[in-house]
């Protein structure tokens, strides 16, 4: 975990990241596509697109097969606009709606005669880039399943490998 100044690669990293949502064939959607003129689609609004330094909080992951992180969103100290970098191996990570502070599916326990939450699958290759704002970023958890042998995308179980993922967040300004 990294704050502050980050390495080189991370800079480097940030401004490929940067790059990609600005020019790149950014898939922003199931089955939509960003171009440069489509500024409502971008998954970051300009304010935080533009922001100096990009990031300045980083935390590599490296997850043995049949390893993951449960359902959460992320800490409120960092600021808005979250990217995600999965590397070396394919997963699945899950998306479901957050509810209010205090209720049943916070606590991770459910009653009986509550329904699960639904939950979105989204497949990531290595080298994905998973870009989170707003409600995305607020009021939705993300998650990759955490048993071995359990990662299945299209009817079939997915090879696991060892994964790394990079996460670059910014802390919000202090108070003072």
């Amino acid at each position: 975990m990294r704050f502050g100044d980050l390495p080189s690669w991370a800079i480097e990293l940030s401004t490929l990241i940067r790059e990609a949502i600005c020019l790149g064939d950014v898939n922003v959607g199931v089955g939509s596509k960003m171009t440069n003129e489509d500024e409502d689609a971008c998954p970051l609004p300009s304010d935080l697109l533009w922001r100096e330094p990009f990031f300045d909080q980083m935390i590599a992951n490296r997850y043995n097969p049949g390893e993951g992180i449960c359902a959460h969103v992320d800490l409120m100290r960092f600021d808005d606009g979250i990217a995600i970098v999965s590397l070396e191996s394919a997963c699945v990570m899950h998306f479901s709606q957050a509810e209010p502070t205090g209720t049943v599916l916070d606590t991770g326990h459910l009653k009986k005669g509550d329904r699960e939450p639904t939950k979105i699958p989204v497949y990531l290759n290595p080298g994905s880039l998973v870009v989170m704002s707003g409600d995305a970023r607020y009021l939705w958890k993300h998650e990759i399943n955490r048993k071995p042998g359990v990662q299945q995308w299209d009817c079939r179980e997915l090879e696991q490998h060892r994964r790394t993922s990079v996460t670059l967040r910014k802390l919000l300004a202090s108070p003072s």
